[in-house]
């Protein structure tokens, strides 16, 4: 995958991001992630290469642009595989909450695990930490074994989850063990990538969330060297055995089927990404711990995005200003 194409995709989350944008706080999460959908879209199908989307907005019938196996850009240039999140935080957009972001990550083809829309549970770590996580032991066997890798008590030991009533007894869990728990509502892709930082307090993410969200994270976090196991988990074994999460967690268990992936196997980092070919940006929404969020004054705005690339493990943190009205008539439709 050609380098000069890392800028080209975070000019594709900077109008995802202005997109949803326009909806802050309306509290409509869906007409958010529509606008932010059609932009990203657009500025995909700008791009010299020849995309398949991977991990996308749900299946062909369920999602009208990027759902998974839809083609995107010129169809000229290179073939990679693409993982998008046009929205990280749907509900903090619709809410004017923090650490909303737009997202997507780009590999070589076959690069990235093919999963189905359901939970995932993970377990991610950084760099300091790579080679001391499996999911097949107990959450808090790991957690020694990280804190003796990162050669501090467990008391030192920050992990962030996510605030979720599934989470409640372990959360009681940890902070027995008297580790310091950062309980955060939404968000999970920024915390994976937070425990890879080097400003960062934050050790270890882990918790239960989407499995797109999750080989989005897979990518950034062996972009940075950092390491992560997941599992993915049916519907009525996260949410309750009710009729209707059973019907739904059957499903995505013939989903898996389909795919050639066992649920409830732990996977490796290699699993979810298999190359760190991979290029990751992050155009922040809302001010968060990651990045700033989009400041707008008449027809300018500002952003800040986070854009990695793994074969060169670059980061860099991109500032722009931008003139609306100046943009692309088709992109002026979704963000002025």
């Amino acid at each position: 995958m050609k380098r000069e194409l890392a800028i080209e995709f975070s000019r594709v989350t900077e109008a995802a991001a202005l997109a949803g944008y326009k909806w802050l706080g309306r509290g409509d999460k869906n007409t958010a992630d529509g606008a932010a959908v059609n932009a990203m879209r657009i500025m995909l199908n700008l791009i010299n290469i020849d995309g398949t989307i991977v991990i996308g907005e749900g299946e062909i019938d369920e999602a009208p642009m990027l759902y998974i196996g839809e083609r995107v850009g010129t169809g000229h240039g290179d073939a990679v595989d693409i993982a998008v999140d046009p929205i990280e935080g749907t509900r903090m957009t619709a809410m004017g909450q923090a650490n909303a972001l737009a997202v997507m990550a780009v590999g070589d083809k076959g690069c990235f695990l093919n999963a189905p829309d359901m939970y995932m549970e993970k377990l991610i770590v950084g760099p300091g930490a790579k080679g001391t996580i499996d999911m097949n032991l107990p959450l808090a066997e790991n957690l020694h074994n990280i804190a003796r890798a990162l050669n501090k008590p467990l008391s030192e030991l920050t992990v962030t989850i996510l605030a979720k009533p599934r989470h409640d007894d372990v959360i009681v869990e940890l902070q027995k063990l008297g580790v310091r728990v950062f309980a955060i509502p939404d968000g999970d892709v920024a915390a994976s990538i937070l425990t890879c930082m080097p400003d960062s307090e934050v050790d270890v993410m882990y918790g239960i969330g989407g499995a797109p969200e999750g080989v989005v994270s897979a990518a950034v976090i062996r972009a940075l060297d950092g390491d992560m196991n997941g599992r993915l988990l049916a519907r009525h074994h996260v949410k309750g055995d009710s009729e209707e999460n059973r019907r739904i967690g059957e499903n995505e268990l013939e989903r898996c089927k389909a795919m050639g992936i066992e649920a409830g196997k732990v996977l490796r980092l290699d699993d979810m990404a298999r190359s760190d070919n991979v290029v990751f940006s992050a155009t922040g929404i809302t001010k968060g711990d990651l990045l700033d969020g989009i400041t707008r004054k008449g027809n300018m705005a500002t952003t800040e995005t986070l854009l990695i690339r793994g074969k060169s493990r670059t980061i860099r943190r991109i500032q722009s200003i931008h003139y609306l009205d100046r943009k692309d008539p088709d992109i002026q439709l979704h963000i002025l």
